[in-house]
């Protein structure tokens, strides 16, 4: 296990990252709490709440259960929590333990940062993208209509447990969709991890812990690193949003039924390669041949070659990044370097989508498992 120190301006927390990170809360002070709840989905709970139960020595605490999905994000499920919160007689000293993927976490450090102005939580994540990415960092949220995570806090857990153990029930394609962000943190962090993960991508599957736990601890840690930086956004911290403009639209147009949250992220790693291209940011092809490969190969992606540019163009400019209307791209200059910049013609933008949906075309479809 590797324990990664994250500091926030309210109080600094660790990520306990590797198998086994579970029991590390049987040495947090949970006596000091008034009653604990944990916030999940069924079928995951009923996989590996009893694991989970042994390992962190939580015992048999109440539990709330959310639908899975997106459509679990909104305000209506954080008023029918709070309420159910209320009724199950949770107080200012009550603990939340967020044991889900992105959506869980999201919500549950919404709740638990508005419920009686603010309850302590912990987060559990059993996602790919959860535990390299949306756990860490204190960034909690909901979308409102068409618009994702509009409604928001930043509220740092009091610790993240990532064990991998728990990635090993993912469905091949969930699995892949969490590969996604981990090569947007090797374009970030460059070389030596942007090797690393070229030469062990094909080795990254669900059973193989003894591949995917080191490969997961080094992504995190440039999760760490930034938001250790720069926890509000003032600026670095924006460098994470490589893929998300493209990529946020690209599920709002669909009505987040098309794509899983990484393969969003996916062809918008690609988007912003192409971007960057023909704004000359990113001038020399071998990089970005080795980018762009290195996303092929994490595997198929639902198609975008349908899709109306314009509407994605429109969503752009919506995007809460935009200050004054104007995106704040995040596009790479070479691998392990991004600028950070809002003076991008949105002629460019449509041209590097029509782009993407050009190398659709061309490659295999492949099968997209569940």
């Amino acid at each position: 296990m590797q324990r990664l120190r994250v500091r926030s301006r309210s109080s600094n927390y660790d990520v306990i990252v590797g198998r086994g990170a579970w029991r590390a809360l049987r040495r947090y002070p949970q006596l000091r709490y008034s009653s604990v709840f944990i916030l999940t989905e069924r079928p995951l709970w009923k996989r590996w709440g009893k694991k989970f139960q042994e390992e962190s020595g939580v015992g048999d605490v109440q539990r709330i259960f959310v639908p899975p999905g997106e459509t679990s994000k909104c305000l209506k499920s954080v008023e029918r929590l709070a309420a159910r919160l209320l009724e199950l007689g949770a107080d200012r000293r009550s603990l939340l333990i967020a044991f889900g993927g992105g959506v869980v976490g999201d919500l549950g450090g919404f709740v638990a940062s508005t419920y009686m102005r603010g309850i302590d939580c912990i987060q559990v994540p059993t996602t790919v993208v959860a535990q390299v990415d949306s756990a860490v960092g204190g960034k909690t949220g909901v979308n409102v209509g068409a618009m994702k995570n509009l409604v928001g806090t930043y509220f740092p857990p009091r610790l993240v447990l990532c064990d991998p153990l728990v990635l090993t029930s993912l469905g091949a394609r969930a699995f892949r969709s969490g590969l996604y962000e981990v090569v947007k943190h090797a374009i970030l962090a460059g070389d030596p991890l942007f090797s690393e993960l070229e030469e062990s991508l094909d080795s990254l599957r669900p059973a193989n812990l003894k591949a995917l736990g080191p490969a997961l601890e080094r992504a995190v840690k440039v999760k760490v690193d930034v938001v250790s930086r720069d926890e509000r956004e003032a600026r670095l911290r924006q460098v994470l949003n490589l893929g998300h403009t493209f990529g946020h639209a690209l599920e709002e147009v669909t009505g987040y039924r098309r794509f899983l949250h990484g393969e969003a992220v996916g062809w918008g790693l690609l988007a912003a390669i192409r971007l960057a291209q023909r704004l000359r940011v990113l001038r020399g092809t071998e990089e970005a041949q080795r980018m762009i490969e290195l996303v092929d190969r994490v595997g198929p992606l639902p198609p975008v070659r349908d899709l109306d540019s314009q509407k994605i163009l429109g969503l752009l400019s919506r995007d809460k990044k935009a200050i004054g209307g104007r995106i704040h791209w995040v596009l790479p200059e070479r691998i392990g370097k991004v600028l950070i910049t809002a003076d991008v013609p949105q002629a460019a933008a449509a041209a590097a989508f029509r782009d993407v949906q050009a190398m659709e075309r061309t490659r295999a479809p492949g099968p997209l498992e569940a």
